[in-house]
């Protein structure tokens, strides 16, 4: 099969013939339709996250049609069309596991970081992780609810039931997360790179109430700030932005250092906090919910072969919205 390989980091993807990969026991083989272009992988290529498998095909937003069973499983058929998303592998017995937070799994395998992902024609995929797509998405309208929508999904939930929510970094997930806060009656207050009026735009047209600057104060005081860029300033920031009580929550797997900031800014009760993964609770809840909303996603779409640009115009901020790969 073709696939784009990462071979070592901080060096431009390949597009490379490699064996098809075979089912073990309690895994499927996927012919990959759709693969988001997720900011974990920019993470993963540009050498941003350790102990990546090397070599290794990125890719964690996977929607695809199971092609081949292995052993042991019984909860798919082949011709289903599933979604596999960043947390590809548990172990299952760790007091993680055995509490239902196996987003902390002591021994978890992470989908096209440590073993291989959706860049591809094929992948082999854990069939505990693979999660029927709901409601009538075409396959590259999907692809960013594995990832940006489920962390974006999480994201929001550990923000309890805050009414005024402010969303830094308006890009893939954002902008999903942005949807399901405006379908709960939230007021959705975005903040975008300075001079971005594009992305401003964009979040005023799905439902935000004010869009603006990070570097501008919001109208109101927040009840909790999501924060999915991954610049570590954005910290001090939104805790500033809430009013007592407030929650920041940061969403992304990697962020650059948090910069020192007085303990006053953290005081009368606010909490910080981060989001790891997600669970497979998480996924149910939110590929059922989000059809129904309905969560409709903003794509741009490239051949298998473009990878390289679509990361490239992810990392100097070209999209808006979702870039996603098309095997053929």
């Amino acid at each position: 099969m073709r696939a784009m390989l990462l071979r070592s980091p901080c060096t431009p993807l390949a597009l490379t013939e490699v064996p098809d990969p075979q089912p073990g026991p309690g895994q499927v083989l996927v012919q990959v339709r759709a693969c988001g272009v997720c900011r974990t992988d920019l993470h993963v290529v540009d050498g941003e996250l350790p102990d990546a498998r090397s070599p290794v095909i990125p890719g964690h937003e996977i929607v695809g049609v199971v092609a081949e069973l292995g052993r042991d499983v019984s909860e798919l058929r082949v011709g289903d069309r599933v979604g596999v998303p960043w947390l590809g592998h548990t172990c299952g017995v760790c007091r993680y596991c055995r509490a239902a937070q196996e987003n902390l799994c002591d021994s978890a395998q992470f989908t096209g970081y440590t073993i291989d992902g959706g860049y591809a024609e094929m992948t082999v995929a854990d069939a505990r992780y693979c999660f029927p797509i709901l409601g009538d998405y075409a396959d590259t309208a999907a692809a960013p609810l594995l990832c940006a929508g489920l962390i974006g999904y999480r994201t929001l939930k550990l923000a309890g039931n805050a009414q005024r929510v402010g969303i830094y970094g308006f890009g893939a997930t954002a902008h999903i997360a942005a949807q399901v806060a405006a379908s709960e009656r939230r007021e959705v207050y975005a903040f975008t790179r300075p001079g971005d009026g594009p992305a401003q735009a964009f979040a005023r047209e799905i439902g935000a109430v004010w869009a603006g600057s990070s570097t501008e104060s919001a109208p109101v005081a927040l009840d909790a700030a999501l924060i999915f860029a991954p610049a570590g300033p954005l910290v001090p920031a939104a805790l500033r932005a809430t009013g007592k009580g407030g929650t920041v929550v940061c969403g992304g797997i990697h962020m650059t250092d948090i910069p020192g900031f007085p303990y006053s800014i953290l005081w009368e009760e606010r909490v910080l906090r981060s989001v790891a993964n997600l669970t497979r609770s998480d996924a149910t809840e939110f590929l059922a919910l989000a059809p129904k909303i309905p969560v409709r996603t903003r794509t741009v779409v490239y051949p298998l072969a473009a990878a390289n640009q679509a990361l490239a115009d992810l990392r100097d901020g070209r999209l808006s919205g979702a870039a996603v790969l098309v095997p053929g």
